[in-house]
């Protein structure tokens, strides 16, 4: 009798804990994602082995299709960017990590943040093989946006 009595005890600390956690905390748990990509000689788009912007939102866009699936099981749609800032060059050889993170979370939509670093680069003037790892990962743009999963589409409570 004693043990059912502290099986229920347990039980119920579990689930006040659980609604305690949810009132406070309405994201559950802070979601993250992240990916690590080179640059390529195909990515370059400008003179001099520059990679357009808009590859950086590509892997934006990815970030975010991976938090969404986490979040809901279903990869959602890119609503709109907030702001967009290219904070430094990129070039084809550049070792990027994009990192992106929900924020905020509402009936259908997703706010969300992003950055991207770069972390390695290559040393031509060295030898065509040779690269530095940066001690100092260099910001090379951040943004803000919305993404949005339809409620019927949200998988995961």
């Amino acid at each position: 009798m004693k043990e059912i009595i502290i099986q229920k005890i347990i039980k119920l600390k579990k689930s006040y804990s659980i609604l305690i956690l949810n009132i406070k905390h309405p994201l559950k748990k802070i979601m993250r994602a992240n990916l690590k990509v080179r640059m390529s000689l195909n990515d370059a788009h400008y003179g001099g082995n520059l990679v357009d912007g808009a590859r950086l939102l590509e892997l934006f866009g990815d970030v975010a299709t991976e938090l969404l699936i986490k979040n809901d099981g279903d990869e959602g749609l890119f609503r709109a960017y907030d702001s967009i800032e290219f904070l430094a060059p990129v070039y084809a050889g550049d070792f990027i990590e994009v990192v992106g993170e929900i924020t905020e979370i509402k009936n259908t939509s997703r706010k969300m943040t992003f950055k991207a670093w770069k972390y390695i680069v290559p040393k031509p003037e060295i030898s065509e093989s040779a690269a530095d790892y940066l001690q100092s990962p260099i910001l090379v743009s951040k943004a803000s946006g919305t993404c949005v999963v339809p409620k019927e589409k949200q998988r995961i409570k």
